[in-house]
């Protein structure tokens, strides 16, 4: 597979294959990133919508490796900007379906039960931990990477995991999961 910047590279050339693959692979991811400030999957959809919108109407200047990183960090100042002008509203989306057939009943409650205390406890802890925590596990990013959306130093990030980690171990205690290994 062509790496972030070729593809991004095609687009510029006039090859909307290059739009068309960047979208596919950071879409879900960018919207699920965007929803951790929004807490509207819909609104996250949108949003995401308008960051590849900017991005390949403004075709600002990458650097090479750069290209995910600068796509997290648009989105971010989208969702922050977004944010402070949103009011909230009720959402259907907080209803659970039915369980897969397939599964045992069991399982699958067990499962809603730690993804519940897990969110709960990162909605618990300093924003800023959260933040990279989501960065450099759930979106696979470096440390670098992570310190170019937030605009701190790989220090700062590398410090910032660490309390983050001890801090979400500590919460995860408190509510009863002692097993945890971050």
């Amino acid at each position: 597979m062509a790496c972030d910047e070729s593809l991004y590279r095609q687009y510029l050339n006039g090859d909307d294959e290059g739009l068309n693959a960047l979208m596919k692979k950071y879409g879900d991811p960018l919207t699920l990133y965007i929803d951790g400030y929004l807490h509207d999957v819909h609104e996250a959809e949108e949003l995401m919508l308008d960051v590849f919108a900017y991005l390949f109407t403004k075709k600002p200047k990458i650097r090479d490796g750069g290209f995910k990183a600068y796509l997290y960090k648009a989105a971010r100042h989208m969702a922050l900007r977004h944010k402070s002008k949103r009011k909230p509203l009720f959402s259907l989306d907080t209803l659970t379906g039915e369980p897969d057939g397939r599964l045992l009943a069991e399982e699958v409650i067990r499962t809603e039960e730690r993804n519940r205390v897990l969110h709960f406890c990162m909605d618990e802890m300093n924003p800023d931990y959260r933040e990279v925590l989501y960065l450099t596990y759930f979106e696979d990013m470096s440390y670098a990477q992570a310190a170019e959306v937030t605009g701190k130093t790989v220090k700062q990030i590398t410090n910032m995991v660490y309390r983050g980690k001890k801090s979400l171990r500590r919460l995860l205690e408190l509510e009863g999961i002692t097993n945890a290994e971050l």
